[in-house]
């Protein structure tokens, strides 16, 4: 595709690039038509280390920042894939890598580099909170060298493919603590010793094949040395983490839009009706640009984010509006592909109907629109809270 802005990292575009053409539409498609975990292809890319990107060279990985992680979560869409199946394996780890003492780090961060370990999942939200986050109901009560754990999460991802969790429970109740944010800490779960043993996993068929699911926890012994940090400081460490995720999604959205806007143009340029290609009606060319346009913009914005983030700079206005403009974009590409592809759009063999559901999900997840708008117009914009 044309762009007006040099190719930034095109080495590691190239790399990524040539290894997601050994996993071609057909693999995506058959993955998701059997609901089945892309496991050959996350197998490949944690061999080649892009999962490791943001993991120092000490323990094992790439040690780059977040703005060459954003390029590769951005080729793996461009390609066709979904980094929805790994990209918890890339930034998860960061809370343990920012608060983790130094024998968490060397016991867990060479493992996850390799691969040998998977920590793909986060539990974080519940079934009456939401958003809400520091309403959780999960508790955390220490017993000698123990936590033992009650509650109930949902929309928890990829847990049959990860090895570990980072779980987010109160360990001091609401009533107590000075602040809400308070009193809430993060614990490192051994999923394998876990499940059947005080926690149970639901799966949840749902539209986009993203493997997620409800966990009830029912005293879970947890032991002492796999909380993370200072007992009490886990939304602290959560929000840490918020930016880079936010970050990298929205470079998956950008990878989204183009890969949208790139099918569309080629279609509108060879499908032939009333003895014109159809991209030649203004009806059918403006949309497309209109989209071009969009994923552009949104493009800068992400840059902008993942330069601040690499400076240890604050970034969260930037990070939530990459985010926004990303999920905003690639939806409208996604509307003009299916759109002008007419009903070839609806057929699975185009792949169009299958990304037009993956790229959907980012309006809602990880934060949904209304949020950001709301930090916004709070943060930014100095306006009146408009909520809780």
């Amino acid at each position: 595709m044309p762009s007006h802005a040099p190719d930034r990292h095109a080495e590691i575009r190239d790399a990524v690039r040539a290894l997601c053409a050994q996993f071609p539409d057909e693999y995506h498609r058959k993955v998701d038509a059997e609901r089945a975990y892309p496991e050959a292809f996350v197998d490949a890319l944690t061999r080649a280390g892009w999962l490791a990107a943001l993991i120092p060279q000490a323990y094992g990985g790439s040690g780059l920042g977040l703005t060459e992680a954003s390029v590769i979560m951005e080729e793996i869409n461009r390609s066709g894939g979904n980094s929805g199946a790994c990209h918890g394996q890339m930034y998860n780890m960061g809370t343990l890598l920012r608060h983790g003492s130094e024998a968490q780090k060397q016991q867990y961060l060479p493992k996850i580099a390799s691969g040998a370990l998977r920590l793909q999942s986060m539990g974080v939200t519940e079934p009456s909170t939401g958003t809400d986050t520091t309403k959780i109901k999960t508790t955390a009560v220490k017993k000698g060298d123990r936590y033992v754990v009650n509650g109930q999460k949902v929309w928890i991802s990829r847990i049959q493919h990860s090895d570990l969790m980072i779980l987010l429970a109160r360990t001091t109740p609401l009533a107590e603590v000075k602040k809400k944010s308070e009193g809430m800490s993060i614990f490192l779960v051994d999923l394998h010793q876990a499940i059947g043993n005080g926690l149970t996993v639901r799966p949840i068929a749902n539209m986009v094949n993203h493997e997620t699911n409800e966990l009830f926890f029912e005293n879970l012994e947890i032991p002492a040395e796999n909380l993370i940090g200072e007992e009490g400081q886990g939304f602290k460490y959560i929000l840490d983490g918020l930016n880079a995720e936010r970050t990298l999604i929205a470079a998956e959205c950008i990878g989204d839009g183009y890969w949208f806007i790139d099918r569309v143009t080629k279609y509108v340029n060879e499908r032939i009706v009333f003895g014109r290609p159809i991209g030649q009606n203004q009806g059918v060319q403006f949309p497309i640009a209109e989209a071009y346009i969009e994923v552009e913009a949104a493009n800068l914005m992400r840059w902008k984010a993942c330069e601040l983030f690499d400076a240890h700079q604050p970034c969260g206005a930037e990070a939530n509006m990459a985010k926004y403009l990303a999920a905003k974009a690639s939806w409208e590409a996604a509307n003009a592909c299916l759109q002008f592809h007419g009903g070839f759009g609806f057929a699975h063999e185009y792949d169009i109907e299958r990304k037009f559901r993956e790229t959907r999900l980012y309006q809602v997840a990880p934060i949904s629109t209304n949020l950001i708008l709301a930090y916004v117009g709070e943060h930014i914009l100095g306006m009146p809270r408009s909520f809780g």
